[in-house]
């Protein structure tokens, strides 16, 4: 009973928080951390504290997978060097740099004690940073790198902390067997995430009910992360490859119900957990303060420690992203030699008759290559990270749920450690505090330029056209080689169902000035006033008994879908 009334509370805090940071401006992990802390100092507030098992085995594989089925293969894969530099080498190096540090700072701790804790404050939390990006209209290929960057570095973090750990134990035979377990973790999960991607997939597809579909993708995190695990391999990495498998097969693979039930429940799922981890920070504070023993390092000390590393981490990371940027610059120009090299490939395909099937097979191979050659290279041209990218990436950098449970995961026989968990937890409250409070401010004077929404709806707009085409020309094929007559009504109104979808695209793109004087708006507007009435009627007969409860169920979902459609906007989110 008591901790179903804590549950409820906890969520009740979560969405009046999200929807006042909203109004304010401020992301919402920063005032819930601020506001668990205030909290956890009210009198009769018990003690908090979670185990870690719950959150790195319980909490953090959700959140995870919520996050990579949402992040496109595609943006993943253009930017793959970038996000491999800051969510591994920089991981790795952030980790003996701070560890360094800490073994100065701490006289009786041993160097690998040191680097499992600059492990643990070496991963970055995307949440943060990626919620303020989306609404301040930060480039796309900037939060993808944030967004990715926060999927891998989290496997490159664990897998280093039970390295230093079983070091600091004396488990650990040689710096070489620490290396040897980081590419068996690493390449071990990719293939048993990517294993659970397709075994799930191929089940989830056999099922034509949404229900059923949803039940199953809540386990399918588990189902990566658990086999990894016992294997020795990286939970978390197996997790994130099962869900950029999941995202990438699923519009071919999967209902248009299951996909719109997963986005919706994935969301929340995703909402709960992560927003719910951030209060946990703020909760755990007094605990923390109370644990430590004044005798061997004092609550000042512990915290200004992590205040120094705090500085370090900031200082870490900008002094690796300055050569990251320039060498992004100097990728895109490999890519416009890469694309030119694959045109030239392909010209004498072009020039040249094409005689046998292999020829054919080696064109089209040609083809699809220097078309995405050359779509890559546009995208890296449209959307280049330039110094301002750089310094908005690099005040990015705010420490989360990783932190918050990996601290914990510390052993009891670790010297200084309810110090250590402090000095963890003290980098995580300041950098979400301290960054995450003034990255708007940041984005506004860097005048970071994101989106352009009217470019977005022409873009779409030329999309629809495209596939309109395509669906066309399907059309008159059947047509013509049905050997049942089709009521030329009927085909009409097929097509003409293609053309308005279309032109009313091209609207919403500006195609014509008065945007408000618009056909295909005052046709959604007149639809609108008309389901709204269909929908009061339809109340009013329910509440006469008029019909059975199975048949007025039905209707509610028929209008609930048309309104759905007629009030979706592009651009508007998953």
């Amino acid at each position: 009973m008591e901790l179903g009334v804590y549950a409820v509370l906890a969520v009740a805090v979560i969405v009046a928080v999200a929807a006042f940071a909203r109004k304010l401006g401020i992301a919402a992990p920063i005032i819930l951390v601020v506001v668990g802390v205030g909290l956890s100092y009210l009198p009769g507030v018990p003690d908090v504290e979670v185990p870690h098992e719950i959150i790195l085995d319980g909490l953090l594989p959700p959140i995870l997978y919520a996050a990579a089925v949402s992040v496109p293969i595609m943006d993943f894969r253009r930017n793959l060097a970038p996000i491999a530099s800051l969510s591994v080498l920089l991981v790795v190096v952030t980790a003996f740099a701070t560890g360094f540090l800490l073994f100065e700072l701490l006289p009786d701790l041993d160097f690998a004690a040191a680097v499992a804790l600059g492990a643990i404050i070496s991963p970055p939390d995307a949440v943060a940073a990626t919620s303020i990006g989306r609404r301040l209209g930060l480039p796309p290929r900037l939060l993808t790198v944030l967004e990715g960057e926060g999927l891998v570095n989290d496997a490159t973090a664990l897998v280093l902390l039970r390295s230093a750990v079983a070091a600091s134990a004396g488990l650990l035979a040689s710096p070489w067997a620490g290396v040897g377990d980081f590419f068996y973790a690493v390449i071990a999960a990719v293939v048993i995430g990517l294993l659970a991607g397709i075994v799930t997939v191929f089940v989830r597809s056999k099922l034509d009910d949404p229900v059923l579909d949803t039940a199953l993708s809540l386990a399918v995190p588990f189902v990566a992360f658990m086999p990894a695990e016992a294997l020795g391999a990286s939970g978390v990495l197996a997790v994130v490859v099962a869900g950029l498998y999941t995202g990438h097969a699923a519009p071919s693979r999967f209902s248009p119900q299951s996909r719109i039930s997963d986005r919706i429940n994935w969301r929340t799922i995703q909402f709960l957990l992560e927003n719910g981890v951030f209060l946990l920070i703020g909760l755990e504070i007094r605990t923390l303060v109370e644990d430590v023993d004044d005798s061997v390092l004092s609550v000042g000390a512990s915290v200004g420690i992590g205040l120094i590393a705090t500085l370090a981490l900031i200082l870490l990371r900008y002094l690796w992203i300055g050569p990251l940027v320039f060498g992004l610059r100097q990728r895109e120009r490999r890519a416009e030699r890469r694309t030119y090299r694959s045109l030239l490939a392909l010209y004498y395909y072009r020039t040249h008759p094409v005689t046998t099937k292999r020829q054919a097979r080696v064109r089209d191979r040609l083809e699809h290559d220097y078309e995405r050659r050359r779509a890559d290279l546009e995208q890296q041209r449209q959307e280049g990270i330039d110094w301002r990218g750089g310094v908005v990436l690099g005040w990015s950098g705010m420490r989360g749920v990783v932190t918050l449970a990996a601290a914990q995961s510390l052993p009891d026989t670790t010297p200084y450690r309810p110090q250590l968990i402090l000095i963890a937890f003290t980098v995580a409250v300041a950098s979400i505090v301290l960054q995450g409070g003034t990255l708007p401010a940041l984005i506004r004077l860097l005048k970071v330029q994101g989106v352009d929404a009217r470019e977005d709806r022409k873009e779409l707009a030329s999309l629809l056209e495209t596939i309109s085409g395509a669906g066309l020309d399907a059309l008159d094929d059947h047509v013509s080689e049905s050997g049942d007559e089709v009521d030329p009504d009927v085909v009409e109104r097929a097509r003409q169902t293609t053309f308005l979808r279309t032109e009313a695209a091209w609207e919403r793109a500006g195609r014509r000035e008065l945007q408000d004087q618009t056909p295909h708006r005052q046709f959604r507007e007149l639809r609108l006033l008309i389901v709204a009435a269909e929908r009061e009627k339809m109340l009013e007969l329910r509440s006469l008994g008029s019909y059975s409860s199975r048949v007025l169920a039905e209707a509610q979902s028929l209008l609930d879908q048309e309104e759905t459609r007629l009030r979706r906007r592009p651009g508007g989110g998953h």
